[in-house]
């Protein structure tokens, strides 16, 4: 079955340019086009698509907005942001409205059909630039004591002593890979490991676990791994 695709951005131009490279795809499809965030809303409760492409600046409603919108639904779709502007508060504000990815427009093709993927797989995408925009944010924050608690104990009692360790791991921007290594444990078992602690604290995804790691304070900014989590 296809990835299904929705493409939003008030560039007509843009659109085209993606429908072009998504629809090059076998395995993708492009089902929609929108050209502003109340539409994209619109559009992705009708049409029910695997990952939206999401432009940022728009007028009606912006991408963070309509990011907003859409995360809240509980739908399985996830929100891939596409912006042409490095701004650190760009990239907290849409993982925190509930992206699970986000990348420059001027990622090439190749990367950003990857990306595309790796979200229709429910992993998250964060290229290392951004997740360092991303921990030096969440350090400002924490600085002027605005940090919110966004997670109780309760919530964490729900973890066992490993999976607790496989999210600040997580968090710190390790790999299946060198997360299993660290523990000397298969890359299979630290999959099932994320999948129950995403179960568990009701998080989209990976990078919305590094979140929640970050607001419950189980890992301080200053300790990030400036690699990113990027669902691999």
């Amino acid at each position: 079955m296809n990835i299904r695709v929705l493409l939003v951005d008030d560039d007509e131009l843009v659109r085209a340019g993606l429908r072009m490279i998504v629809d090059s795809q076998p395995d993708l499809e492009v089902v929609g086009e929108a050209g502003d965030g109340e539409a994209a809303v619109a559009l992705a409760a009708e049409l029910a698509p695997d990952v939206v492409l999401m432009d940022i600046r728009m007028p009606s409603l912006d991408g963070l907005e309509a990011t907003r919108r859409i995360a809240a639904t509980g739908a399985e779709v996830r929100v891939l942001v596409l912006t042409t502007f490095e701004i650190d508060e760009y990239v907290f504000d849409a993982v925190r409205a509930g992206a699970s990815g986000f990348l420059l427009k001027r990622t090439p093709p190749d990367d950003l059909l990857a990306g595309i993927r790796t979200l229709a797989a429910g992993d998250g995408l964060l290229g290392p630039s951004v997740t360092a925009r991303l921990m030096r944010e969440f350090a400002r924050v924490t600085d002027e004591g605005a940090r919110e608690t966004g997670a109780t104990s309760a919530e964490l009692s729900e973890l066992t002593a490993r999976e607790r360790e496989v999210l600040v791991l997580m968090a710190r921007g390790r790999t299946n890979q060198e997360i299993g290594g660290d523990l000397y444990i298969s890359e299979s078992t630290v999959k099932t490991h994320v999948k129950r602690i995403l179960m568990k604290l009701g998080l989209r995804d990976r990078v919305h676990a590094v979140v929640f790691a970050y607001q419950c304070g189980l890992l301080q900014p200053s300790t990030a791994n400036p690699s990113a989590p990027d669902g691999s």
